[in-house]
């Protein structure tokens, strides 16, 4: 796991010093090594954090056997070890990173189509003259580029990009609509004009001789959306156990202490079930605690970590020890997001605990429809006709259930009834909302708001027609919410500490196969039924039927009280800035605060974050 960097640029003349200064922005993700490449018009570098062969053999910028190829890597390729022994090839290490090179050096670019893992890499072709970056299937490893007058720029970071002082910090106000309807921004764009994230699953190619940016796409999940006849239940069942306890063995191979989160949910004690089952030596775990009971899941997590008997660290955290530790958790914050800081509180206290390498339950909600929303688009559908009624009638129908019962689900069913016509994409997007559009266009001077980003998304990958409906939530869900919420929170906030995640629940194996299966197999009668059915032993009926809470913070009460002050200055601040309407943003804050159950918290803390980081951009 690292931070990688590069610039392939015609014009830049001292491109070392600019990569030097990029890696150092990223030196909390490789504590272990540097190292900077550099040849007429490329330079590459990498900060390390050594997971597999802690020697000085995995040293990177690595360049091949035959002389032509030149890495920088993040993340691990899990089959490594497999691969290997497909490749005639002069081993100088046993990391992961040569195989890549060995593979690429053989195969070309078709062998990403062979790797297992969580991957974001560039590689430089000193013949050809052109750099391929790489992203993974899932989107679990972020890689950000830009191209500008100056030439190629990329890294593993927004802010490693600004410190190479050739990207532009100006904001795109179109993204910052889409961070506020979603918390997030949605891939390929970012907060920043000039910015883009690479899209999972593919490979960009920037060739230096004729100076263009081409894309291949190598994996999709839209493309696997597929229904087939899987056989019984019970071979389903034994499938998917099986891909999910290979999944977890995989990713516990590592030359460094590891551990896993654990909330106590079903998809963390799944996870921690497995790896006491397949590994020989006794499992730390993380659980968060609060003194606000409503919010402790310390009993569950306590459950499973003495049916495991895994070494339990319980973090117990009380409001003032949260508020002391939020501007770290802000600072580093590599890109806006409406969620994160749990994540770096964990993470924190994982790595203090000396666990360089954790495992999480992130991606089971995803695949196995552990949301509300899995129910409510396949109701939804069944119910399509109610769009051939008169608009008028449905406009009345909403006013009216948001005047009897108002609040957050109301106001989403009175959009739903306003749409002209029923669009599986556009009832998505606004189930997953949290600044409904009438509020933000009180909150900003500007005429009209753009189009939603995630709408025209999914109906370019042709999703409203194509498998069952639980499908096509996954795959919504896994190419939005998941790849630009909670993957980018995760690899921010964990490598911040510079400690590496991984994902079992998004395995690509797993993940094809539960996709190709029927709605009939997965439909969440009980929560997640497939998964739990699959995997009695791990997950008792004491864990399955409790509340579902996640790493759940007291956000409500914090803002309005102890975190009060702290989160009044910012949004003050952010109402004076030219895109926003300082009456609009005030009355927002004003609405939650006297308890208005159309405001919650998520909506009015992205205000919070949004001000925080970009007024880090001028530091």
């Amino acid at each position: 796991m690292c931070g990688i960097n590069g610039i392939v640029s015609k014009k830049i003349e001292d491109k070392e010093s600019m990569v030097k200064s990029m890696n150092h922005r990223l030196s909390h993700r490789g504590p272990d090594d540097e190292g900077i490449w550099q040849e007429e018009a490329v330079a590459l570098g990498q900060k390390r954090l050594s997971i597999i062969d802690l020697s000085a053999a995995g040293h990177q910028p690595m360049v091949s056997a035959c002389g032509r190829y030149v890495l920088v890597f993040n993340g691990e390729v899990y089959n490594f070890r497999e691969l290997r022994h497909k490749f005639d090839y002069p081993w100088q290490s046993h990391t992961d990173s040569e195989v890549i090179l060995a593979a690429w050096e053989k195969m070309g670019p078709e062998c990403v189509k062979q790797f297992n893992g969580m991957f974001a890499f560039a590689i430089w072709d000193r013949e050809e003259q052109n750099l391929a970056i790489v992203r993974d299937r899932m989107g679990i490893k972020p890689l950000y580029w830009s191209l500008n007058d100056n030439g190629l720029f990329f890294s593993s970071e927004v802010r490693a990009l600004l410190a190479s002082g050739s990207v532009s910090k100006n904001l795109d106000e179109d993204s910052v609509v889409d961070f506020l309807r979603y918390q997030t921004v949605q891939t390929p764009k970012t907060i920043l004009k000039e910015v883009q994230m690479l899209l999972p699953g593919t490979i960009l190619n920037y060739n230096l001789k004729n100076n263009q940016v081409s894309f291949d796409t190598f994996w999709s999940s839209f493309d696997k959306v597929k229904t087939h006849n899987p056989g019984s239940y019970e071979e389903v069942k034994q499938k998917v156990r099986n891909l999910f306890f290979e999944s977890v063995e995989r990713r516990l191979v590592a030359d460094v202490p590891f551990g896993a989160f654990l909330s106590g949910g079903i998809d963390s004690s799944a996870v921690v079930g497995a790896m006491a089952k397949v590994s020989n030596n006794r499992i730390d775990t993380f659980n968060i605690t609060f003194s606000e009971d409503e919010f402790s899941e310390a009993p569950y997590a306590r459950y499973i970590a003495e049916m495991h008997k895994t070494n339990h660290h319980e973090i117990h955290l009380k409001p003032d020890d949260f508020l002391h530790l939020l501007p770290d958790a802000l600072s580093a914050m590599d890109h806006p997001s409406g969620d994160g800081p749990n994540t770096w509180v964990v993470s924190k206290m994982t790595k203090e605990a000396g666990i360089t390498m954790a495992l999480s339950g992130l991606g089971g909600d995803e695949v196995f429809g552990g949301y509300a929303i899995f129910n409510r688009m396949a109701a939804l559908e069944k119910r399509k006709a109610l769009w051939k009624l008169p608009l008028f009638l449905r406009q009345m129908a909403g006013r009216s259930l948001t005047a009897l019962k108002p609040g957050v689900a109301s106001t989403k069913v009175k959009r739903l009834l306003e749409m002209k016509d029923y669009s599986f994409e556009e009832a998505f997007a606004i189930s997953r909302q949290a600044l409904m559009d009438p509020q933000l266009e009180g909150m900003l001077n500007r005429k009209e708001l753009p189009v939603h980003n995630p709408v025209e998304w999914l109906k370019k990958q042709h999703l409203q027609k194509e498998g069952d409906v639980l499908s096509r939530v996954s795959v919504a869900e896994l190419t939005t919410y998941m790849q630009n919420v909670l993957l980018r929170d995760s690899d921010q906030m964990s490598m911040a500490q510079a400690l590496e995640v991984r994902v079992p629940f998004l395995d690509h194996e797993l993940v094809e196969y539960v996709l190709s299966l029927p709605d009939d197999i997965k439909r969440p009668v009980t929560p997640k039924k497939l998964l739990v059915d699959s995997m009695p032993d791990l997950l008792p009926d004491y864990i399955v039927n409790r509340p579902k809470m996640g790493f759940v913070f007291p956000w409500r009460d914090w803002l309005k009280g102890e975190m009060h002050n702290y989160a009044d200055e910012r949004i003050r601040s952010i109402a004076q800035r030219d895109m926003f309407n300082e009456k609009g943003v005030l009355d927002i804050w004003s609405r939650f605060l006297k308890g208005d159950a159309s405001v919650t918290f998520s909506r009015v803390w992205p205000l919070v974050v949004l001000e925080e980081w970009v007024s880090g951009l001028g530091e």
